[in-house]
């Protein structure tokens, strides 16, 4: 069952990675700029990315995944400014809550996360490389350039990950930005020589004190981690270009080598079917949502419902309808432990394959969540007819279990998150209605219920479930 995963570099659906492959997977995503709370659109891309590592990791494949964190850029320094914060005491806490979100959204933790301000040996050295082979060229201001015409002057080509019209575009002009539109085409700033505005964010370099350009953060913090070809990046498609392009360019201007052999882009999500913004109160964060009573499994769940390659419309209606199907999920689920009992199988093995087969033709998640529930509909009908042995029933929760460490959306069993007093309170209950105190079983089952849970009879005796 060979995983195919569509690539940007060769606009196609290819075999991922090569079967020779026998080394882990070297992943590279594009992490978080530490300036304010990660919101929806943000956590599209960093959910992705832990799908194609799980479906990777389902596959067979060790996996390496490094993911940065941009802790100075243009926007950081604003901010620092504003606020007259030393760096890291205004980057720390916004890092912490990123991955603190990351756990909440079920989210396994990258193997490294370096950051940007730790590696800027490493990006001066690859700087002075791009100099040394006449593409890039130091300004007056002690700026550093990337120089588009040179690099394509040597016979590479700008432009792999998006087609680009060089007769159309304003080639051979200056852009310190660390974003720029399509349209403004240009030598960008590697090292950016230091303005009075950096207050004391800077570093020595041979140009003179300065700060990196961002998109040459990610080429010295990759290579470093991954070697100076690696087989996987990932980002949103918003990082096409100019970040994406810029990466390859300025890594391959000074190894001479291919940078990335498969590039993997998510596409936008909106939300309530337009853009975010703030003016349109249709922008969230993870503890906005969180806070209107959805859980991190709910988000999860909604962000891997649709294709990563299409444009994905988030909802508050659609978080509801998270919330059902997750439930349906752990009712089946709950019931197929309480027919294991102690009983432990090898899991169930048409359901596995048949869930591989679909996340193996480029994540198509839609037939996974297809194969997903007409089990969850089959189980059901067969536990409904009691028709399923303990044996069976342990045999079918390992294939959830096996189908869940991709999908990460299980609850833990409820009998192991119901609080110590409430399993007092049912035991008084039961007690109560053995000395037929009626009275008093009733008032404990109405105070169960007034905190939120029913009590559900079994086979197996009075069970809480939650309402």
């Amino acid at each position: 069952m060979a995983l195919k995963l569509f690539n940007t570099l060769t606009r196609s659906v290819q075999e991922f990675p090569p079967s020779a492959a026998a080394h882990p997977v070297g992943m590279y995503c594009c992490g978080p700029t530490v300036y304010d709370f990660a919101h929806i659109g943000n956590w599209r891309t960093f959910v992705f990315a832990d799908l194609v590592r799980r479906t990777l990791e389902f596959s067979g494949h060790a996996v390496k995944h490094v993911m940065n964190i941009t802790d100075v850029d243009d926007k950081i320094i604003r901010h620092v400014r504003e606020r007259n914060l030393p760096l890291r005491e205004f980057t720390g806490p916004f890092e912490a809550a990123f991955f603190t979100d990351l756990q909440t959204l079920h989210c396994l933790p990258p193997h490294q996360t370096p950051r940007a301000t730790e590696h800027i040996p490493e990006i001066v050295a690859l700087i002075e490389k791009l100099v040394a082979r006449g593409v890039a060229y130091a300004a007056g201001d002690g700026s550093v350039y990337f120089s588009i015409d040179k690099y394509r002057g040597c016979g590479c080509t700008y432009g792999q990950l998006q087609k680009l019209n060089f007769d159309e575009l304003r080639v051979g002009e200056r852009v310190a930005a660390d974003e720029y539109e399509k349209e403004a085409v240009a030598d960008f700033a590697l090292w950016k020589g230091r303005v009075p505005e950096d207050g004391n964010v800077f570093w020595p370099s041979p140009w003179g004190e300065g700060r990196p350009g961002w998109h040459i953060e990610c080429s010295a913090m990759s290579m470093t981690a991954l070697g100076e070809t690696f087989d996987l990046h990932l980002g949103g498609e918003d990082l096409k270009f100019p970040h994406h392009e810029d990466e390859i360019a300025q890594s391959e201007g000074a190894t001479g080598k291919p940078f990335v052999k498969h590039w993997l882009h998510g596409a936008h999500l909106l939300v309530e079917g337009r853009k975010m913004s703030k003016r349109l109160g249709n922008f969230f964060t993870l503890r906005d949502l969180v806070a209107k009573g959805f859980t991190g499994r709910d988000v999860r769940f909604l962000l891997i419902s649709a294709c990563y390659r299409e444009t994905f419309n988030f909802t508050l209606d659609g978080l509801s309808g998270a919330k059902s199907s997750l439930a349906r999920i752990d009712e089946c689920v709950a019931k197929l432990r309480d027919v294991a009992g102690e009983v432990t199988a090898a899991p169930e093995a048409a359901f596995v394959q048949s869930f591989g087969e679909a996340l193996a033709d480029d994540l198509n998640v839609a037939a996974a969540w297809g194969v997903v529930f007409e089990w969850v509909r089959e189980t059901n009908k067969r536990l409904a007819a009691n028709t399923l042995p303990p044996a069976g029933a342990a045999a079918a929760l390992a294939a959830w279990e096996k189908v869940d460490s991709v999908l990460a959306v299980g609850a833990k069993s409820q009998a192991d998150e119901i609080p110590a007093e409430l399993n007092a309170l049912l035991a008084a209950r039961q007690a109560a209605r053995q000395a037929r105190d009626f009275k008093r079983s009733d008032a404990i089952r109405d105070e169960l219920k007034a905190k939120g849970w029913i009590i559900e009879d079994t086979p197996k005796g009075p069970k809480l479930k939650k309402l």
